[in-house]
């Protein structure tokens, strides 16, 4: 129950609902054992005279007394109204009994329902909040399909498999204490039998329940790479189709929905055994009971039971088998979501390498230098950043060169603290960035990547994305800087128009001026640009560097750039090689050196 304890405590704010539910549920439970405890003695008194009570027993309060009294009491009514009416009584009673038992269930229900809504909102919100916190890093090593599984499927199993038994972890055990504790109280005697066989009962019932928590995690991770291969699939169609791939993409999918299916299957197959197999232990333990407790009757041992009471105290005992029946299921579903929960978990305790220093300094204006001092960045034993030195003055560009691997992008995402230096410090205007708050750093920052990155939603959604209170005058200003404004209001709906999935439903060339726009309407003071124009064709390329260039005046930027011509005009040019600064100049400087700058150059004849 560990694993569950951040669920329980979503449950704080709603401590009132969890004392409601206690007593509607004990409510329910009374009543039902009264509707049964009025029905057996008053039927053994209407069929056998012989056993009516016309005395009030005295003596100390115990079952024999109370069943004594009762039928004292329906003796009275039976004497003084006959049968028939004595009949109807009992009929209104019972009546009663089973309105107000299935009127407290339902408010069980009632309040029940919020407590277990409530668990999953906070789960999702919690989920969903953890993702953003967690620093892109993360995401490279983990597959999104699996991580959408974690979200989604994982999130349903355990709303299925755990809230969804909260009801038999609590309604079931207060059922079973109470009818056992009536039990007790019928008949000692008889009752030590069941200290034997229901803790046996319980044992076998929790062994064959174990397996289910491997099989569950098998089964999610199945369903998280079933989610990539179809993520992969939907992103790739078009490589797919070209070179006739969808056997192969098939035969994956099939080959994981199946291994899927027949883990679901295995685990359905031990989960569909717990009710019948409680039911089957239930009605044994019940036969025993009879058995036993029947000879001892038969032959004038004391139990402390009329045979009507022995009758009441088997009718009772039977009441269990349904509620037992309902906590043998809760507990084999809470052992299948234990690997659910165990898989959100890991999300949920992931480490935040890039933390959010509390109460941290506002950078509210860049007004110096951006400066990397001995900057060292890696994963474990693998360097990717060695001794970077470099500083870049307010206003000025710096363009990164290099071939693919060299750190370039590592380098640019240090920045914005995507990632954290391993080593060595990062200042911006004189203070290390991890002293400043990171909205206020990253306000001061825009990016434009080599993919585009937009949303389904509106043009106007997606411009305004880094200034959500945007007026309509400053969206169209920034799409006119962006070479954007055009191409919009010549669409049916301007810029009200739907973009599709990842602006799929414009070019290539328009969804990198929206980014652009995006980029100029936050208007930073830096901007990092990624290969901005690198997978354009010459026309769009031209259009996004005019786009680039208006958005770069009076701005400190960034570029990283595989086509040199776009960076020739940079006030410095780093070429990256292995993680290390290799070259640094002036485009003119680099090429005087002969060295790699140089080679580069003449590999993409750029004069």
């Amino acid at each position: 129950m560990k694993k569950y304890s951040r669920l329980f405590t979503y449950l704080a704010p709603l401590k009132g609902n969890i004392v409601l539910y206690v007593i509607f549920t004990i409510l329910s439970i009374i009543f039902s054992i009264v509707s049964l405890g009025m029905l057996i003695p008053f039927l053994d008194l209407l069929f056998n005279p012989d056993k009516r009570v016309h005395e009030l027993p005295s003596g100390g309060f115990n079952s024999g007394n109370l069943l004594q009294t009762l039928n004292f009491y329906l003796t009275k009514i039976i004497d003084a109204h006959g049968t028939a009416y004595a009949l109807g009584a009992i009929c209104i009673i019972i009546i009663i009994s089973i309105l107000l038992k299935n009127l407290f269930l339902y408010l069980t229900f009632y309040v029940l329902s919020p407590m277990r809504n409530l668990i999953m909102e906070r789960l999702r919100n919690d989920l969903y909040n953890k993702i953003l916190q967690l620093p892109i890093g993360y995401f490279t090593e983990q597959k999104k399909g699996d991580i959408i599984s974690r979200m989604t499927n994982d999130t349903n199993e355990l709303e299925g498999s755990v809230i969804g038994t909260m009801e038999g972890f609590i309604k079931d055990p207060i059922n079973i204490i109470f009818i056992l504790g009536s039990l007790a109280f019928l008949s000692p005697h008889l009752s030590l039998f069941l200290l034997v066989f229901l803790p046996l009962t319980g044992f076998i019932i929790g062994r064959v329940s174990r397996s289910l928590k491997k099989a569950g995690n098998q089964a999610a991770i199945k369903y998280g790479e079933a989610l990539s291969t179809l993520d992969e699939t939907l992103s790739g169609l078009r490589v797919i189709k070209a070179f006739n791939a969808e056997g192969i993409l098939r035969n994956h999918f099939f080959k994981t929905n199946a291994a899927l299916a027949d883990i679901k299957t295995r685990m359905n197959y031990k989960r569909d055994l717990a009710s019948p197999m409680s039911e089957f232990l239930g009605v044994l333990v019940l036969c025993g009971i009879l058995y036993f407790g029947g000879r001892l009757i038969l032959g004038g041992g004391d139990i402390g039971l009329t045979p009507s009471g022995f009758m009441a105290y088997i009718a009772l005992f039977a009441q269990i088998i349904n509620p037992a029946k309902s906590l043998s299921s809760s507990f084999y579903s809470m052992q299948k979501g234990t690997a659910a929960i165990t898989r959100i978990e890991e999300i949920l305790k992931a480490n935040i390498t890039v933390e959010d220093k509390v109460n941290g300094q506002q950078l509210t204006d860049f007004t110096d230098s951006i400066e990397f001092k001995n900057v060292r960045f890696g994963y474990e034993e693998i360097t990717i950043l060695d001794n970077i030195n470099l500083r870049i003055a307010k206003g000025k560009t710096v363009a990164l060169v290099g071939s693919s691997g060299a750190g370039k992008s590592t380098l640019a995402d240090l920045v914005p603290r995507f990632h954290d230096a391993t080593a060595g410090e990062l200042l911006i205007d004189g203070l290390n960035i991890k002293e400043y708050s990171l909205a206020s750093l990253r306000s001061q920052i825009s990016i434009v990547t080599q993919e585009p990155i937009l949303f389904n939603d509106t043009i106007a959604n997606n411009i305004s994305l880094g200034k959500p209170d945007a007026t309509t005058e400053e969206i169209e200003h920034a799409a006119k800087v962006a070479n954007a404004y055009n191409f919009i209001v010549a669409k049916d709906e301007g810029f009200n128009t739907n973009i599709g999935d990842r602006g799929s439903k414009l070019s290539g060339g328009e969804r990198q001026r929206l980014t652009i726009a995006r980029a100029v309407l936050k208007n930073p003071p830096i901007l990092i640009l990624d290969e901005a124009t690198s997978s354009l064709d010459t026309e769009s390329e031209r259009l996004v560097q005019d786009a680039i260039n208006n958005m770069m005046q009076n701005r400190t930027s960034i570029v990283i750039a595989h086509r040199l011509s776009t960076i020739r005009h940079a006030d410095e040019i780093i070429v990256m090689q292995k993680g290390e600064i290799a070259e640094r100049g002036t485009h003119d400087e680099l090429l005087k050196k002969g060295g790699i700058y140089k080679r580069l150059v003449d590999m993409q004849e750029v004069r």
